[in-house]
Parts: C-alpha cells; structure tokens; sequence
C-alpha cells in the first residue's frame, strides 16, 4: 500500500514532477511511461497485492485496513492545500502501527498502539520536513506547501527536535503500557533510535540535498534496530504465571 501511494502521487504529480530538479526524470514525469496502461496496470497489480494480505484478515481487520485508503488516496493533494502536507503523510504511511496491532491482536489496545502510532506520525515529520527542503525552491515557484516552506530554515531544526522528543516517547510509552518497561533490548534500541533522531536533526544541512537525502534515507536503517529491541523484549519478558504457582504467589 504504501507502493501504491507512491504510484498514485507520481500519477497525479507527473506534471508538477516534470518542474522539480528532484522528480523531473520520474518514469510518468519524463514520459517514459503512460498514465495508461503503465502505471494504470501497475497501480492495479499493488492494490491487488495489498487486497490479498487484507481479504486474510478478520472481517473487523479488514474494515479497519479500509478505512486508511481515503488517507492514501488523498496525500498527493495535500501538498496542495496543507501547510504541513507531512502531517498527512504520517497519518497514511504510519496506518500500520494501528492495522497491524489489531491484526495480531484481535483488538485495539489505546494505551499501546496510539502512542507508537503518534511516535511514528512525529518520526515522519521529522525525516520527511528535512527531505521537503531538498525541494523548497522549486516547491515555492510552483505555490506548492510543505513543512520545509511554512518553518523555514529558522525554526526546522527546533522544531524536528521538539517531534524527536516526541517520537521517542511515543515508542517508548507503548513499550511501557506493553509491559516492556524492564526488558534490556527494548531499552538499547530506543537508546539507539534517540541517538539517531539527534544526529540526523544536528547534522542536517538544509541547503544540502545531497546531505538532506541521506539524512532521509538513514531511517531506514535504524528501523530494524527499533523492531529487533522490541522483539527481543518480548522474548526476555517471563511468561505470566499459572495454576498451582499462580496460587503460590
């Protein structure tokens, strides 16, 4: 899905990708693909993919999945009309966080899976405002908004500090409200992530897009980092006790 994304935002943006120093050699920007049937078909064959994993799904599973496609469908446009169009982004990109607790668990858990979902939303404005001033220039000729033009150079760095906080204690709150409070992995991979969120937002170069896409692409490599705390917390944390020992204690 979040493929799909991609592909419905190059199919609407192809003619303001053709103006942008960034996405200008785009497949459908360059017109070395077609609306139809290139990205037509190819969109198909991604929600058909995506359709599949979700039809697996309980009923509830998959009506809650649903309800992210007005999320997804409408991003490309924000840029259009939101200032911080990467507010939106989080909203569609971070679903999962929701989705797939539910889908594990048959159940929404508010006090675990809202605020990693709110870490994760605050994790986006970060990568995402440093990535938007790759294109502020080209963006402000255009009318187009990002986070990147309504800060500013002045107040992006305070103010991807302040959603770092907030996206590592959103983390780790519902590793707290999971009982993770005393795992040792879970701790050493929220370390690792705070580590990473401070240098990126230190070490950014706001008129350096060469800089500012390695910032963005480096999230991808502390993810895993985050997911393997977590997992391995779970397994270090003791199983509840039962029968003739749950008496006993």
């Amino acid at each position: 899905m979040r493929g799909a994304g991609c592909t419905i935002n190059d199919m609407l943006d192809r003619d303001v990708d053709a103006r942008v120093a960034r996405t200008r050699a785009r497949p459908l920007a360059a017109g070395d693909l077609e609306v139809w049937p290139d990205a037509t078909i190819f969109l198909g064959a991604q929600l058909s993919v995506g359709l599949a994993v979700l039809l697996n799904l309980n009923v509830d599973a998959i009506f809650f999945g649903a309800l992210s496609l007005p999320l997804v469908a409408t991003y490309p446009l924000a840029k259009r009309y939101n200032p911080i169009p990467q507010l939106h982004l989080g909203l569609a990109f971070n679903w999962g966080a929701l989705l797939g607790y539910y889908a594990a668990a048959g159940t929404l858990e508010p006090a675990v899976a809202l605020p990693l979902y709110a870490g994760c939303i605050s994790w986006t404005l970060v990568y995402d405002t440093l990535y938007a001033h790759q294109d502020k220039r080209d963006d402000e000729k255009l009318g187009l908004r990002s986070s990147a033009l309504a800060l500013g150079d002045a107040l992006t760095k305070p103010a991807c500090a302040v959603w770092s906080v907030l996206a590592l204690a959103g983390v780790g709150l519902a590793g707290h409200n999971a009982d993770l409070p005393h795992a040792w992995p879970f701790h050493a991979g929220l370390a690792a992530f705070g580590a990473h969120l401070a240098w990126q937002v230190k070490t950014a170069d706001l008129d350096d897009p060469s800089n500012l896409a390695a910032r963005f692409k480096s999230n991808a490599y502390v993810a895993p980092v985050v997911l393997a705390g977590i997992a391995a917390a779970n397994l270090t944390v003791p199983p509840p006790p039962q029968g003739v020992f749950a008496c006993c204690l």
